[in-house]
């Protein structure tokens, strides 16, 4: 029990020693700790004197240790006995180990104490030495050699290379870090190579925590205490640039150059920045070397440290300084942030705009890209974020960096300070268009995103061409995706949110969705949207899902076409029925066509080219100032193709036409029609695919049951197809041979070519397929007098005037009541209006067809007399019309007159002129009296009402075969009728009695100059008359001269004057005496 209980004292009593002895090494140590984390700047020297004074107590502490170790031992050896001994032997060695550290500690404090008085003299004696130059080069330099071999500096070391900013003391006498203190063993681990001296080691390890910080590294990592002396070495660097020796010698000539008056607060290095474009190409490495740290850590920016230090300690304290986190923290509660935090936040992201380097979060997500899509690119000038951005929809593009990515476009859409192309190139151009007089670019105010809408509206009149290219492609990312278009964006926030809001953002999504819920948007997104896409109709670049989905069409078939100014679109519109075109690009091209049929302002071509015309014309529709954000609805697209023909302008003219091929072509396409009839086609053409004008045609085939809105606009477009043969796709490829071969010089519009085709029509051996497309195109015309283009143009004040009940009757019915109206009042009708109708009659019955209008009073003699029971298509184009002339119309009007030699003699005009009257059994002579008798007549005084007269009742008389609305058709449609050939013979009988008196004279047997039916002089008789008399004159005159000659009547004395005298011009109704 005695034993045991000894042992315990014994114990008790070492536990005690030991005790005393670390507290004892404690207080040593933690003196010499205090020490060297005070205030006071003792250098490495006091830094040596504590670490000494720490190794002294460390070892007296352990000695002592040692002692009682031993003595315990010792006492436990002797046993029980001697317990009370080593009791007394314990306590008197703890005492002596307590006593012996503590006066090692009193020592070494007063030691300490000694040398630290020395070194502060030391350092205050030194810091007024300012070196510069080879002086401080040489002291750096010793520093350096002394560190490299772990020695202690030579020197301290002041630098004042820059006089704009305070002298400073160099770390470690080199700008370095220590290679002997905390970093020591990472040096020795990762920069053992690396001379010390001039930041080289900071370096070496700064570079080695950026490959740590790369995805998939799993080597050695630089301690956590090294990584806090670095920052802290950098942090001060940060504050002076005479404490950053690379930098400061490097950019010592920009400073004096750049910034040799320094505001106050502003130090060398945020000067240099601000003009970093300027400055020589060594200290722009080193600036962006320092701008990179700085945006890894924003305690290196020192204007933005001192004024964001508050604002991240209120609102991100406890966030990683490093990678930008902090940055981007302060970033995301912008709004809450002091007004000096907001400027310096902002002046680092217009830095950090420049280079992807300096972009701490996308350099570390986009690095892998960078090297897959962009190794090639050059850093600087925003070159790799522009590669990148343009490869950011590619499939194996990283998410992670294509969402970093697209939060900086979204930043850089809301001020184009961000956009460093924009800031450089547009600046001139901004000042220009974009701001008043008042106002310069850095004086900008708040709503930078603004400016660059209005670079963009007015991206034609920007004269610098970076600056347009620029604005170009700004314009080209806002129309790929929302986000990055702010102002549509901020004014379809919450249609977005009710409309779209499972629609992911990028490649115009969003943007198609809002378009396809046009009617239901607020005012205010609808207007903006509808501002957008007026820009967007100008460019293929503009139009991100057409452009991605027609990108193999594109090649193909417009590769060498230049974008802007529609052009690409254009191409894709011509070539929309190419064998290799995809549905899907045909899908996005007809889309378009849609959207640019609903205003004219979303049709870029026509805009332009109709500009001038459009200031004078349609200007009471749509107006500008009412629609000035919404669409028109296609009224004013309506109202200039219906004055197409009164345009003057042919480019515009070339638009239009362009523009009514595409409603032609597709329904939808008329917007007015299409609204117009969307039941209808619902109804009867739900099953039609549109495209090549098969809906309008199925809505014509249906004319009768259509509503009456629909019908109306029904009508219209067939107004415009009747005008235009270009505007009738179907009958332009029908008819091409024909068109070539008999209508080449004809110029389309006005129905001329249609026209041309009808009136050729039998004399071209036309194709069924074209002779079907001419046969329903005529049908249709007669039907509707406005389709007709001759007839709607110069016949409305007369069919207002003689049939204005016929149309108020039949408005839209399709009943022809209206031509046959004009047809029966021919005798009433203008000249101009009675031209088209015989021309309308001529063309019906060219082309007859039974149970028309206008030539249906001809189906009863047609059927007997004509086809007498054949078939109507086995006989040619033109047959039935000539058939109908031969039976109402003689070949020879001296064959008709002698018919009528009876109702001649009664008149008196007749009977009083010698030789009027027919010889004696004219009528029962033969066909050679009759003529004769007929030319006696010609020569008559009979008046043109007493010939007109003969014509009719001879007409009636011979054909009598024919129904007289038949027999007054056909009068109509002749052009060549009986009393055109009247006209003409008796305007011919003066001249035939002329050349009957020279006849006589001349010796010629009767009817030599005249032709044998009587009907006037032919060509050869007028040739031999002229041949005759040419002979006659050249042998008078060659007898006169051969006379004169032979009595010397040539030759001449003296000087006769000579006066001509004007002879008596001959009447051409003179006698033979004449």
């Amino acid at each position: 029990m005695s034993i045991k209980l000894g042992q315990a004292l014994l114990l008790m009593c070492l536990l005690l020693a030991h005790q005393a002895a670390s507290q004892t090494a404690a207080d040593s140590s933690g003196l010499a700790d205090s020490i060297a984390d005070s205030d006071i700047d003792f250098g490495d020297e006091l830094s040596d004197t504590a670490s000494t004074v720490s190794n002294k107590v460390s070892n007296a502490t352990s000695k002592a240790a040692d002692a009682a170790a031993s003595t315990a031992s010792k006492a436990v050896d002797a046993g029980v006995h001697a317990t009370s001994k080593a009791a007394d032997l314990v306590a008197n060695a703890t005492s002596t180990a307590a006593s012996s550290a503590a006066n090692a500690t009193l020592t070494v404090g007063h030691s300490l104490a000694n040398q630290t008085s020395s070194a502060v003299n030391t350092t205050t004696n030194k810091s007024t030495e300012k070196l510069q130059g080879e002086e401080l080069d040489a002291a750096v330099e010793a520093n350096s050699g002394a560190q490299s071999s772990k020695a202690s500096p030579k020197s301290k070391v002041v630098a004042q290379v820059v006089e704009q900013e305070p002298a400073a003391e160099l770390a470690n006498g080199d700008a370095d870090l220590s290679r002997t203190g905390t970093c020591e063993k990472d040096v020795d681990n990762f920069c053992m190579d690396v001379m010390p001296g001039l930041g080289r080691l900071a370096m070496c390890l700064s570079d080695q925590i950026k490959e740590e910080g790369k995805e998939g590294y799993t080597g050695a990592k630089v301690t956590k205490p090294c990584r806090q002396e670095l920052d802290t070495f950098r942090k001060n660097q940060s504050g002076n640039i005479n404490l950053d020796l690379p930098l400061a010698k490097a950019c010592l000539g920009d400073v004096q150059k750049l910034c040799s008056k320094l505001e106050p607060g502003e130090s060398a290095l945020s000067c240099l920045r601000d003009q970093k474009d300027q400055v020589s190409g060594k200290c722009a490495s080193e600036i962006l070397i320092r701008q990179e740290g700085a945006a890894d850590d924003f305690r290196l920016d020192k204007e933005l440290f001192d004024a964001c230090q508050d604002d991240a300690q209120s609102v991100c304290s406890g966030v990683d300084p490093h990678e930008g986190r902090v940055q981007e923290c302060l970033r995301e509660r912008r709004s809450g942030l002091s007004y000096d935090c907001q400027a310096e936040l902002f002046r680092q992201d217009q830095e950090d705009s420049e280079d992807l380097r300096l972009s701490v979060r996308l350099f570390h997500k986009c690095l892998n890209d960078k090297i897959k899509f962009c190794g090639d690119v050059p850093p600087g000038n925003a070159r790799a974020k522009e590669c990148l951005e343009q490869h950011r929809q590619d499939a194996d593009f990283s998410k992670a960096c294509k969402d970093e990515l697209e939060s900086m476009i979204t930043a850089r859409s809301a001020d184009f300070r961000l956009d460093p192309q924009l800031k450089t190139h547009c600046v001139k151009d901004i000042e220009e268009l974009c701001m008043p007089a008042y106002y310069e670019v850095a004086d900008l105010p708040d709503d930078h995103a603004e400016v660059i809408t209005c670079l963009q509206d007015f991206r034609d009149e920007i004269k610098d061409p970076s600056c347009q290219a620029r604005v170009t492609r700004t314009q080209e990312v806002a129309a790929s995706d929302i986000r990055f278009d702010i102002p549509l964006a901020e004014a379809c926030h919450q249609d977005r949110q009710l409309f779209c809001s499972g629609v992911a953002a990028g490649s115009a999504r969003v943007i198609r969705c809002l378009q396809d819920r046009r009617q239901d948007l607020t005012a205010q997104c609808s207007a903006e949207l509808f501002d957008e896409e007026v820009g967007m109709a100008e460019s293929i670049d503009f139009q991100i899902r057409m452009k991605t989905t027609c990108k193999a069409e594109i090649k193909t078939f417009c590769r060498n076409v230049p974008h802007g100014h529609a052009r690409v679109i254009r191409c894709l519109q011509d070539n929309l029925k190419a064998d290799n075109f995809t549905k899907g690009c045909q899908a996005e091209v007809q889309k378009y066509e849609q959207t640019a049929s609903t205003d004219y302002r979303l049709n870029f071509r026509l805009t332009q080219a109709c500009d001038q015309v459009l200031k004078e014309v349609c200007t009471e529709v749509c107006m500008e100032e009412e629609h000035v954000d919404k669409a028109c609805g296609g009224t004013v697209l309506r109202c200039l193709a219906d004055k197409i023909e009164d345009i003057t302008d042919d480019a515009c003219k070339s638009e239009l036409l362009y523009f009514q091929k595409m409603e032609v072509k597709d329904f939808r396409n008329d917007v007015i029609l299409a609204e117009a009839c969307r039941q209808d086609v619902d109804i009867h053409c739900s099953e039609v695919t549109p495209g090549d004008g098969k809906v309008h045609k199925c809505l014509v085939d249906h004319q009768d049951q259509l509503t009456p809105a629909c019908r109306a606009e029904t009508d219209h477009l067939s107004m415009s197809t009747a005008t235009n043969v270009e505007l009738n796709p179907s009958l332009g490829r029908a008819c091409a041979p024909e068109m070539k071969a008999h209508c080449r010089g004809v110029t389309p519009g006005k129905a001329r070519v249609l026209n041309c085709l009808l009136a050729n029509a039998d004399k071209m051996n036309a194709t069924e397929t074209c002779r079907a497309h001419l046969m329903t195109t005529q049908a249709g015309r007669l039907r509707n007098w406005r389709l007709d283009y001759g007839l709607r143009s110069q016949c409305k004040a007369d069919v207002k005037e003689h049939c204005s009940a016929e149309q108020r009757n039949s408005e839209d019915a399709g009943s022809g009541a209206v031509v046959k109206c004009l047809v029966a009042n021919n005798q009433s009708l203008t000249s101009s209006c009675l031209g088209e109708v015989q021309r309308v009659a001529a063309s019906a019955l060219l082309l007859y067809q039974p149970d028309q209008p206008v030539t249906s009073d001809c189906d009863k003699d047609v059927m007997s007399l004509c086809l007498r029971n054949k078939g109507l298509d086995t006989f040619p184009i033109g047959q039935v019309k000539q058939c109908l002339v031969n039976l109402g119309i003689p070949e020879d009007p001296s064959i008709l007159l002698a018919a009528e030699a009876e109702a001649a003699e009664a008149a008196p005009t007749a009977s009083n002129v010698p030789g009027a009257g027919l010889k004696p059994g004219a009528a029962e002579g033969s066909e050679a009296d009759k003529a004769a008798s007929g030319r006696k007549l010609l020569e008559s005084l009979l008046s043109a009402a007493t010939l007109d007269d003969l014509q009719r009742r001879r007409l009636a008389q011979t054909g009598a075969s024919l129904s007289p609305r038949c027999q007054d058709l056909v009068l109509l449609a002749e052009p060549t009728d009986a009393f055109a050939q009247y006209q003409t013979s008796l305007s011919a009988s003066t001249v035939s009695a002329q050349v009957e008196s020279l006849e006589a004279k001349l010796g010629l047997a009767p009817g030599t100059l005249t032709s044998t039916n009587n009907q006037g002089l032919t060509l050869t008789g007028l040739t031999a008359v002229f041949g005759m008399v040419a002979i006659t004159v050249v042998s008078i005159a060659g007898a006169v001269f051969a006379y004169r000659r032979y009595k010397g009547l040539d030759k001449h004395s003296g000087y006769t004057m000579v006066k001509k005298a004007r002879g008596k011009q001959l009447e051409l109704g003179s006698t033979a005496s004449s």
